[in-house]
């Protein structure tokens, strides 16, 4: 009976992490508004900017655009897979493709891949003001991001093998 009790408990405590997924979602809007701020603030000045400068600015956008769409991919596979399935049968046609395919393990290479993409759009603002920056914070991008993507690379690896072991 305490057994029982025990496990019921500890498989309703799944629920906790609703209010982190949502929280995430707060997340998403604050990017939101902050890429129109961002928006908002260099139309009125495109045709003034330098082409190096809007491209920054663009990438800056492109940047807010991979968070948003990773912290989306991580809300919702996460509850999805920790809390309750999502009820998308409402017949409205907006279910996700991936929605309900991705177990633990593809979400964690697409959240390496996205960061390894996020990195490279970084680290290429970075070269893009290569004048401005100190040759050792340049060396020091470009370790970490390697190290984002060796990371990457090697949990498809171990993902790969572990598969096939099974």
């Amino acid at each position: 009976m305490i057994e029982r009790l025990v496990e019921r408990t500890l498989y309703a405590a799944r629920w906790i992490l609703a209010p982190i997924y949502l929280g995430l979602s707060l997340a998403v809007l604050a990017l939101g508004l902050k890429f129109f701020q961002e928006v908002f603030h260099v139309l009125p000045r495109v045709f003034e900017m330098a082409e190096a400068d809007l491209v920054l600015v663009v990438l800056s956008l492109i940047d807010l655009a991979l968070v948003g769409g990773l912290l989306v991919m991580v809300m919702l596979s996460s509850y999805e897979s920790f809390v309750s399935r999502l009820d998308t049968a409402a017949g409205d046609g907006q279910k996700l493709g991936w929605l309900g395919k991705m177990d633990y393990t593809s979400l964690k290479n697409k959240v390496a891949s996205s960061i390894v993409a996020i990195s490279s759009i970084h680290l290429l603002k970075v070269f893009m003001n290569v004048p401005g920056t100190e040759s050792d914070k340049l060396l020091w991008y470009v370790v970490i991001h390697l190290t984002f993507v060796l990371s990457a690379v090697g949990m498809g690896l171990l993902d790969k093998v572990t598969r096939q072991a099974t």
